[in-house]
């Protein structure tokens, strides 16, 4: 399946949130095309990006390096504007929003997940998961509710009040995902989540993923392994900014 084609999936939940209905395409992208330009050369990092992503799907997106999929989950994660064509999130034109609206959608609806875990070194396991929830106005009550429910779910509760430097990386990669899910986002996005973990660590996670998924969670994930790719529901390759093939496996 070429990138001409739009790719359909399969149903079920998003993080155990309301939102779009199973079935439902959580993503939609039409002709999704960034370009990069500097004085002298233009580059198409995504051309012409046709893909439909639905409420429960876990889609692994894989290519060689240079082939998009970074830049695809930052556009996807409105870090990046798209050059041109359509993006819809839950049914919403999310390309041409401001920056604050941009920012207020990242907030309430997407959880990231990030190679590097992208803890704050000065703040407590529980400090660094209550803080998007801080930034989103919440009542400190709901907050404490949601950041103990979410660190319960990662197995990572009895380490609540340590500092990122006193975690192993498996366990920071854990605490990520709580911050990733405690604002129960629409969708998660996960960029290389195993790529600095030891192989043990990184099957961890993997299987914290899957437990993740079977509650009902969409995911979106960047992965240079296989193997890991093969555990998703869905497989999106990439190749010089193009979508060459899109398997569904279950």
């Amino acid at each position: 399946m070429t990138n001409e084609t739009k790719a359909e999936a399969s149903p079920e939940g998003a993080g155990a949130r309301e939102g779009a209905e199973p079935g439902k395409a959580l993503i939609h992208l039409d002709g999704l095309t960034k370009v990069f330009e500097t004085e002298e050369v233009e580059t198409h990092a995504l051309s012409n990006i046709h893909l439909n992503v639905r409420k429960g799907e876990w889609v692994a997106i894989v290519g060689p390096s240079g082939s998009g999929k970074s830049t695809l989950l930052a556009v996807l994660g409105l870090l990046d504007t798209a050059t041109r064509g359509a993006y819809l999130l839950d049914g919403r034109s999310v390309l041409d929003l401001s920056a604050a609206d941009r920012a207020l959608v990242r907030n309430r609806h997407i959880g990231f997940i990030f190679q590097s875990f992208n803890l704050i070194g000065d703040l407590t396991v529980f400090e660094n998961v209550e803080l998007p929830l801080t930034y989103r106005g919440m009542p400190a009550a709901e907050r404490k509710q949601r950041v103990e429910r979410a660190l319960e779910k990662v197995g990572m509760a009895h380490r609540a009040r340590h500092m990122p430097g006193q975690l192993s990386g498996g366990q920071q990669q854990r605490v990520a995902v709580a911050r990733a899910v405690a604002g129960d986002p629409l969708i998660l996005l996960a960029d290389e989540p195993t790529g600095n973990l030891d192989s043990k660590n990184g099957e961890a996670v993997m299987q914290l993923l899957t437990e993740l998924h079977k509650g009902g969670a969409t995911i979106c994930m960047v992965t240079h392994d296989p193997a890991h790719a093969r555990v998703a529901t869905r497989t999106v390759s990439l190749f010089d900014g193009r979508v060459v093939q899109d398997e569904q496996r279950r």
